[in-house]
């Protein structure tokens, strides 16, 4: 009986099973890719004797199409570049150290530069001395750039001395330059590394180097692969072509570029969500974006202003309430890492 139970309910599996998706069409690079160089070549000859346009594969037009194809295959280590390029949304957001609900300590360096280092430095001593077990790193607001060296300081303060950073080669002169930890860490517990599609160049190198010297957990989406350092040549019309020239490699022989930082959790957050929290922060923190906020109350200043936040109607009391909360789904994330690690050490 058991058996014949057994087969039915192998065959009612069987017949639920869901079709296996159909695979994901191939890219025009992926299709490319395929071709071997005869096959390349004949697709050329066709579309140099076949194309209804033919000047629009004269040897001017060729060009243009190689340094086109070029540079989207190389991206983003070339592009073309305006003179008067804008600074990247992160660009402008300043430094923030601040203490969440006592377990964790908040860092965002902004720039990493020497200034910057001391300030981190001071916190850290704030931590240390509040005896908090974590920190979380959050490098979603660093300016995009190949500041390496100081990228490499900030690496110290948590790396074990003797320990190689990483290496920046630079294959065309046959050079390379090891960044090693020389110092003491100034914190051992838990970190937390928060990154996203606009952390770029050293802050990406700084990431990838603590999960490997520091056991760093990292959050977020992958990083934009561009631990690189750029030369620039000018062109006309106030243009000028940008190209990786060397890059960052990691203790373990990886590179960073092209394919970025790869998050061990993986949260997204919108950009517009994410310049509205780092603007509202500056005078608020980021705890506020983390935590539940308590729906006001009817209190006695209520009472004395004639008003029940309770029961409110006025539009503008309405759109408030009505309004989403932000949230830091990235930070938070990060603060749930926190809480379950350090429930994990205290059952062990």
């Amino acid at each position: 009986m058991r058996y014949f139970l057994f087969l039915a309910l192998a065959a009612t599996l069987h017949a639920e099973s869901p079709t296996p998706p159909p695979a994901a069409p191939q890219t025009l690079r992926e299709t490319i890719n395929s071709l071997d160089p005869a096959q390349i070549q004949k697709a050329m000859d066709a579309l140099q004797n076949n194309f209804l346009a033919p000047s629009s594969l004269d040897e001017p037009s060729r060009q243009r199409a190689l340094l086109e194809g070029v540079i989207r295959r190389l991206s983003p280590g070339a592009a073309i570049v305006s003179n008067n390029e804008p600074a990247s949304v992160a660009s402008g957001v300043p430094y923030l150290a601040e203490i969440l609900d006592d377990r964790a300590g908040y860092l965002r360096p902004g720039a990493i530069d020497a200034a910057t280092l001391g300030q981190i430095d001071s916190a850290l001593a704030s931590f240390t001395e509040k005896r908090l077990p974590a920190v979380i790193l959050d490098l979603r607001a660093v300016p995009r750039g190949s500041e390496f060296d100081a990228a490499a300081d900030l690496a110290r303060r948590f790396s074990p001395t003797g320990k190689i950073l990483f290496t920046i080669q630079k294959p065309s002169a046959k050079q390379e330059r090891i960044l090693t930890s020389d110092q003491k860490p100034l914190f051992t517990g838990l970190l937390v590394v928060l990154v996203d599609g606009n952390t770029a160049g050293a802050a990406e190198a700084l990431a990838a180097t603590l999960r490997i010297n520091a056991q760093a957990m990292i959050v977020g989406t992958d990083t934009a692969g561009e631990a690189v350092e750029f030369a620039e040549f000018p062109l006309d019309g106030g243009r000028k072509l940008r190209v990786a020239v060397s890059q960052v490699m990691l203790p373990n022989g990886a590179a960073i570029f092209p394919d970025g930082v790869k998050p061990d959790i993986a949260v997204s957050l919108a950009p517009e969500v994410l310049e509205e929290i780092f603007l509202q922060s500056r005078e608020k923190g980021v705890g506020q974006f983390v935590f539940e906020v308590e729906r006001a109350r009817l209190n006695e200043a209520a009472l004395v202003a004639n008003t029940n936040p309770e029961i409110e109607n006025t539009p503008v009391a309405k759109a408030e309430r009505n309004k989403p909360a932000l949230r830091d789904t990235v930070l938070q994330r990060a603060m749930d890492l926190v809480t379950a690690v350090g429930f994990f050490q205290k059952q062990n």
